[in-house]
């Protein structure tokens, strides 16, 4: 991610819209350490998408279907 906006470099494209999902959930089930701070910021980004952040209001009341148990982070 070094050097990159995004999965495939600077335009939003496919490789994001498949990344999103996953590291939403993954920092769920196990907390993205600090040391990834390019995975963390680009995480970040994701969140700040207006795309995705509305998927994930939109998700929020379905969120106790996570079958770990849902967070009250994003």
């Amino acid at each position: 991610m070094r050097g990159r906006e995004w999965a495939a470099g600077e335009r939003f494209s496919l490789a994001d819209c498949g990344a999103a999902p996953f590291l939403f959930y993954a920092d769920w089930t196990h907390r993205i350490a600090p040391e990834f701070a390019q995975v963390l910021a680009y995480r970040k980004r994701l969140l700040a998408r207006p795309s995705f952040a509305r998927a994930v209001e939109e998700a929020r009341p379905y969120r106790h279907y996570f079958p770990p148990g849902a967070l009250d982070r994003d």
